[in-house]
């Protein structure tokens, strides 16, 4: 199974192709991963069809059967929550357009998929997102690391829930 994270954001929106065999082991393949950037300088509109523009070509391109985009949730800075909300309501409109399924699972949700601790810090998920799949390095930027672990993250749900599927059969 293809999946796609997206850790949304105006300037910076991350992404992550994670692939998984879900009747094999808890093995991930991290394929791709980066950010998709736009100009803080540029007006909003610009910036919004910048993102747009990348995003139907990331799409078209690694043909995911899912994407994952992490969801909003902000507690102080509603500066900041405005562009993110932008930015994920453009990837989940667009995989919607491309009929591709979506899921949104929170951070703390991701965290404690992939660490086992829901309050995990940035460099535990980083370390655990590179060990799991196998990688040299820790991804980077953080939003790479962030996107993969999104994907990951759906990826253990999914298993759980095949897994539980199996035993009430």
């Amino acid at each position: 199974m293809f999946v796609v994270g997206i850790d949304p954001g105006l300037t910076r929106c991350g992404f992550g192709l994670v692939v998984s065999d879900l009747t094999a082991s808890e093995s991930f393949e991290a394929r791709v991963a980066g950010v998709l950037e736009t100009d803080p300088h540029d007006p909003v509109e610009n910036r919004l069809t910048d993102l747009h523009r990348d995003l139907v070509e990331l799409f078209a391109d690694l043909k995911p059967d899912a994407v994952v985009v992490e969801k909003v949730f902000f507690q102080r800075n509603a500066r900041t929550a405005i562009p993110v909300a932008q930015a994920s309501g453009i990837a989940i409109a667009l995989a919607g357009i491309r009929g591709i399924p979506v899921v949104q699972y929170t951070s703390q949700e991701v965290k404690l998929a992939v660490t086992g601790f829901g309050n995990a810090d940035k460099a535990q998920v980083q370390a655990m997102v590179a060990q799991r799949c196998g990688l040299a390095e820790v991804p980077k930027p953080p939003d790479a690391a962030d996107a993969l672990a999104l994907a990951m993250c759906h990826l253990m749900n999914l298993r759980t829930s095949s897994r539980m599927k199996v035993v009430s059969q």
